[in-house]
Parts: C-alpha cells; structure tokens; sequence
C-alpha cells in the first residue's frame, strides 16, 4: 500500500497547505497455481435455479475440470469437450478422478444443451459460470470482444479435495494443445 502526504509552503502568501493523496493498493493478476484452493463461488446447473458450490463440490473428491472460452463455439465443439466425453471412462479410470466438469462463462440453459448436444450426460458435468466469477477468481479469464467481452482461458486441471493439483492453461487462452483430455491420460 502506498500513502503519500506533501506538506507544501506557499512563501509568497506566508500559510502552510498540506495536500493528502489518497492511499492505494496495487495488485498484480496472478494466475491460478498448483496448490491452490478453488474459491467458493457458486457455478450453475441446468437452470438458474440448481447452483452448484465449486468448492464444496470438489472437496474431498478427485476431478478434472476443464474450461472452455465459449459453448457451440467450433474448438470447444468440434474437439476439446468430445475429447472429454469420449475419454471420460478411460480418464476417471486410469486417473482415478469421481467426475469430469467443464466451466464456461454461459448460461446453465445454453450449456445444458451444449451437452445434451455432445451425449455428456453421466460423463461431463456442464457448469456454467454466466458472471465469469469462477474465472474471475482464478485469474484465467480473457477478453475476446467477438465472443461477448470476458471469457474463460481454455484450460484442464487435476483438483483434489478442493485444491489444485495440476494445472494445465493454453499460453495464448484459446489454443489447443495442453489443455486436451489426451494430454491428461499421457500424463
């Protein structure tokens, strides 16, 4: 935190001022890391009405979570979330996880029928995060004007018991590359 006072003499008028900046904080954006705990932020559902506490649901469980910078959009809908449904069995059995989330900053109706879409039904959980809190609070957001403003970076990550235990984030927020559930069951 930085405060500043300046006390200033004006001679020519023989009176004292004392001009006070106000103080403030600077903060730099860190991005989510291994061993931190996931924040208690209510995701959605299905509907408004079925909210979902990310932390709450990841404690004392292992799971993947996956984020994706928008439902429908082609890299989400043509290869990152089939590649998780497809390999749902084989990633919770050889990782050993109790389920498979994907995150994105849409509505729980649009995500619903994004998996509905995708048959993720039993292997993918949809949350949606329609404020981008989630994001937000792990600092993997990113700007894409095209897709409305503020979206989720892609990403994969291992969580257990509420905390991260392997995070994995595209370098430039959208690519796909590391964040592939096949990168998960190489590892």
């Amino acid at each position: 935190m930085f405060v500043a006072r300046v006390l200033f003499r004006n001679t020519s008028f023989k009176t004292n001022a004392i001009i006070s900046i106000r103080s403030f904080q600077t903060t730099f954006p860190v991005m989510a890391k291994v061993g931190d705990l996931l924040p208690s932020v209510d995701l959605f559902e299905g509907s408004p009405a079925n909210k979902i506490n990310i932390c709450e649901l990841t404690a004392k469980k292992k799971v993947i979570i996956f984020g994706v910078p928008g439902a429908f959009t082609p890299g989400c809908s043509k290869t990152h979330l089939p590649g998780y449904v497809d390999s749902a069995d084989e990633l919770k059995k050889k990782l050993n996880v109790n389920e498979i989330i994907c995150i994105s900053v849409n509505d729980p109706f649009v995500m619903s029928a994004w998996g509905k879409e995708h048959s993720a039904d039993g292997k993918v959980r949809m949350l949606a995060d329609p404020y981008g809190e989630f994001v937000k609070a792990m600092e993997l957001t990113i700007d894409l004007p095209p897709l409305g403003g503020i979206r989720s970076k892609r990403f994969s990550m291992i969580v257990e018991d509420a905390k991260v235990s392997e995070l994995n984030v595209e370098s430039d927020g959208t690519g796909l590359s590391c964040s592939l559930a096949q990168n998960l069951i190489k590892k």
